[in-house]
């Protein structure tokens, strides 16, 4: 059986990783300043976190939501008093995608209405609300039963207020940082805005810290520079370090009813026991203001280098404009340099390591970055 094949692969077995740094089969050694689409926030085989999977894993407990699960609650304590929602409530669920999924039906269930606003470049992982960012006039995304999305510019607050004005809007989705989009930021004052727009419609605001969560952007979620709270924030990517989980935190406003919303696999018990080692790493080794103090590191070495037309972001969510395409200075990175990144369309190189990446790991980069400059 073939694969079903819709992405480019590399020509890389990694078989095994440690921290910052990832091996192939045939020995070789990696910076990986990618993490693996942001899943990667302790680092690769944190011992710790391995530790934690291996006792979950002998007990062979993996049941979800059918029996009472003393961790989930536990991992709901934690990660209150990590990012400081702990008056919100907590829904697990599986991936990012059916997190956004699910913060749209509750919002859609709590004020009888089906449209959704997005913004122009955004990924919230469902077909619907995906097409702005492929790019591709190829791909046409079928609108869902669910509604309709309206695309407006990022950060074009007044475009809002006109579409909010009709009274159709269910709920205002988006990024903390936009991330397949080319890490564009929302300015302080846009995100304000939509705030108390939302407050004056009664329009949900939900914000997508799927990629720009858990500690990424050197704030807990990348919203929380503009100091606003939102009424649903939806994660997952490092949420439990590559293992499949995600969440939706939910403000008080919403009033839980049995059957309003369901999961298989949410919450599982393997799931759960990654999700607490992360925040417990967070919190021993303080990979939060680590992601803020290296990120502010690199971000200021990279606008050193002339060829970069534009350095953005926040912590360690980080994009490099150039002028030309990327494809060949991202495959030289990796095969004449041995280090992974990413990137967002054309022209942006991104960069999502680990939050244990050192100042010295950001030099070594720089460096090997200069060499094929």
């Amino acid at each position: 059986m073939k694969l079903f094949d819709v992405y480019p692969l590399f020509d890389v077995e990694i078989v095994r990783g440690e921290g910052c740094h990832t091996y192939d089969s045939e020995g070789n050694e990696y910076l990986d300043l990618y993490g693996g689409h942001a899943v990667i926030s302790v680092g690769h085989s944190h011992p710790h976190y391995v530790q934690a999977l291996k006792h979950q894993a002998e007990n062979l407990v993996f049941y979800s939501n059918s029996v009472i699960n003393g961790l989930q609650q536990r991992l709901a304590d934690l990660l209150g008093k990590a990012c400081g929602y702990d008056d919100y409530q907590l829904f697990l669920i599986n991936s990012g995608a059916e997190a956004n999924e699910n913060a749209l039906k509750l919002a859609s269930f709590y004020n009888g209405r089906r449209r959704v606003i997005a913004f122009n470049k955004a990924f919230h992982g469902r077909t619907s609300l995906a097409v702005e960012a492929t790019n591709n006039p190829k791909i046409v995304a079928p609108i869902n039963d669910n509604g309709h999305v309206t695309f407006l510019p990022l950060n074009d607050l007044d475009a809002v207020r006109r579409e909010l004005a009709a009274g159709d809007v269910c709920a205002v989705i988006v990024e903390g940082i936009q991330g397949v989009g080319g890490v564009q930021i929302p300015t302080d004052d846009f995100l304000k805005g939509l705030r108390e727009e939302c407050d004056r419609h009664n329009t949900v605001l939900i914000l997508d810290e799927i990629q720009s969560g858990y500690g990424r952007s050197g704030r807990f979620f990348a919203h929380q520079h503009s100091g606003i709270r939102p009424d649903m924030i939806t994660m997952a990517k490092g949420i439990a370090n590559g293992y499949p989980f995600a969440g939706v935190l939910i403000s008080p406003k919403f009033k839980p009813v049995y059957g309003q919303l369901g999961t298989t696999f949410g919450g599982n018990h393997l799931g759960c026991a990654a999700a607490i080692a992360v925040l417990e790493i967070f919190e021993s080794e303080h990979l939060v203001q680590n992601a803020a103090e290296v990120g502010e590191y690199l971000i200021a070495e990279l606008k050193k280098l002339p060829q970069i037309k534009e350095v953005r972001g926040r912590g360690l969510m980080i994009g490099l404009e150039f002028e030309q395409p990327v494809k060949e200075l991202r495959l030289r990175l990796l095969k004449e340099q041995h280090v992974f990144t990413g990137a967002s369309g054309t022209n942006v190189l991104r960069l999502l390591p680990p939050l244990v990446l050192t100042k010295a790991q950001a030099d070594e980069f720089v460096a090997r970055l200069k060499k094929v400059l």
